[in-house]
């Protein structure tokens, strides 16, 4: 019989106990933090249909690419969730007698087939909060605020960088660029740390758009300062209604003394079409991996267009990438590991009936319990218990079931402690 060679999908992986430990750990802070904030738990369906993934209100032509599409045996159209995005903004167009504002969050997988490089898979994990129902920019300081709380809890140090799509937009509107052709040219301008201004000037050459947009855009880049560049265009309606939206949140930002990790960042683009004002992207502080671990903004048009009318419902969120936060704990060697998953390891000593019910009576008590049912020797079980660091053990041998006495050992000093237990 031929061996079969199994292997993983390429882009995906999985993650053995050790490293689903601290996914958990990750998963549990970044939950315990969305509740404190008032986000409430919501699921929905990796599997939906293609024309709501493909919706103009979706992830835009790049992340179309990437969408895994496949039908079922109706022969429907259906597609791989490539965010948590799309699916929340259906359930809200689907359920209107939601109480606004809605807090939500939802940690779930999802699927893109793109390029595979540190942190990023073709299966991964996001974690997602986002409000429906408030126009003001309190909604994006307060997720910002909930992101720095998050990552605090984790031990990372961040930055976050944001910037209003709204001065982009009307900017390019300025410059004469075919509102057609506005989110590719953003696409473009967003890759300008990647390749730098001459790279974005090429490419825009290659794009064909117009010279005279090309040397604005020029101009933007190579000399911009501080949003006072964008004063000469306050004719322009979104571009005063970016730097008012600006102005509100960094008003929020310096009162909450949070200015030196929440940084104006005037390039950062996000393609996706789906924004329509604030936008942000965090980062770690010490760039050991280059790629941003979470990111977000306002999108106010998207569920209105799910329903198919033009009303607008005032959406912003943020995502967090659990793997690449997974990457960069991994990396920084923090390895809770096995601390503390294990109360008590009961070593039965030709005493199997009696451990059994030990252990269900301790589990009745709350405590982790794990009994050595490999037969063994005692000396093996502690040093077991030692290297899974479990935190007491009990020697169940048939002089203690006789004396109804146990002897717990305390396994981080050593120290033993007599139990009664009647069997």
């Amino acid at each position: 019989m031929k061996k079969m060679d199994y292997q993983n999908v390429k882009g995906t992986q999985d993650f053995l106990p050790e490293a689903e430990l601290i996914r958990k750990r990750v998963k549990r802070t970044l939950e315990d933090v969305f509740m404190k904030y008032g986000c409430l738990p919501l699921e929905t369906p990796i599997l939906n249909y293609t024309e709501l993934m493909a919706s103009k209100y979706g992830g835009g032509a790049e992340i179309l690419e990437e969408m895994y599409t496949l039908s079922d045996r109706g022969e429907r159209d259906l597609a791989l969730r490539y965010d948590l995005t799309i699916p929340f903004a259906k359930v809200v167009a689907m359920n209107p007698g939601l109480k606004m504002p809605f807090k939500r969050y939802e940690i779930g997988k999802v699927f893109r087939d793109g390029p595979i490089k540190t942190g990023r898979f073709r299966e991964f994990t996001q974690c997602d909060v986002d409000v429906v129902g408030i126009e003001s920019q309190m909604a994006e300081a307060e997720l910002m605020v909930m992101a720095l709380d998050a990552f605090k809890e984790l031990n990372l140090d961040v930055i976050i960088q944001y910037n209003n799509r709204k001065l982009l937009v009307g900017l390019l509107e300025v410059l004469s660029v075919d509102k057609a052709h506005v989110n590719d040219v953003i696409l473009t301008v967003d890759k300008v740390e990647k390749i730098g201004v001459e790279g974005v000037i090429k490419e825009l050459k290659d794009k064909d758009v117009p010279i005279s947009a090309i040397d604005g855009i020029e101009r933007f880049l190579t000399t911009y300062e501080d949003s006072s560049f964008f004063e000469r265009y306050k004719h322009n309606s979104l571009i005063q209604e970016g730097l008012a939206e600006l102005e509100e949140l960094q008003t929020y930002l310096d009162y909450l003394e949070v200015s030196d990790q929440c940084v104006f960042h005037p390039f950062l683009a996000r393609g996706l079409e789906i924004y329509t004002g604030t936008i942000y992207e965090i980062f770690l502080s010490d760039q050991t991996i280059k790629s941003s671990i979470g990111s977000g903004g306002r999108y106010d048009n998207a569920i209105g267009g799910l329903v198919g009318t033009n009303e607008t419902f005032s959406t912003v969120g943020i995502s967090f990438g659990l793997d690449v936060i997974y990457t960069a704990l991994e990396r920084m060697d923090q390895q809770p590991a096995n601390e503390g998953l294990t109360d008590y390891l009961i070593v039965p000593l030709k005493t199997e009936k009696e451990a059994l019910l030990l252990a269900r009576t301790l589990r009745e008590q709350g405590k982790r319990v794990e009994i050595e049912m490999t037969g063994k020797k005692v000396g093996k079980a502690l040093n077991r218990a030692n290297k899974e660091r479990i935190k007491k053990v009990i020697i169940l041998g048939e002089k203690e079931i006789e004396q109804n006495q146990l002897i717990v050992k305390e396994m981080a000093t050593g120290e033993e402690v007599q139990m009664t237990f009647v069997f």
